[in-house]
C-alpha cells in the first residue's frame, strides 16, 4: 500500500527544483540533530534555509525566527 501523504521522488525534485529558499520548521544548532543535517545539506547544495525555532537565533550563519509569521515576506519562502 502506498502512502498516500508522501510525495513520489519526481514530485520531489520537481519541488525542490523550483525553489531556492526553504524553511526548516524546529531547525536546532545542535550538529547531532538531523534537522541540522538536512539543513547543512541543503546549504551545502545552494539552498538558503531559514530555520524557524523560537529557541534559536541563529543557525548556520542564518537568522532564525520564532514562528513562520515572523519571517519577512522578502526572505522569499513560499506560503
Amino acid at each position: 500500500m502506498v502512502d498516500v501523504l508522501s510525495p513520489e521522488d519526481r514530485e520531489l525534485r520537481a519541488l525542490l527544483g523550483a525553489v531556492h529558499t526553504v524553511a526548516v520548521i524546529g531547525l536546532s544548532s545542535n550538529p547531532a540533530r538531523p534537522s541540522y543535517q538536512v539543513a547543512r545539506y541543503l546549504q551545502e547544495h545552494g539552498y538558503r534555509i531559514v530555520p524557524v525555532n523560537p529557541n534559536e537565533t541563529e543557525v548556520l550563519g542564518e537568522r532564525a525566527y520564532a514562528s513562520l509569521a515572523d519571517v519577512p515576506k522578502d526572505v522569499g519562502i513560499a506560503s
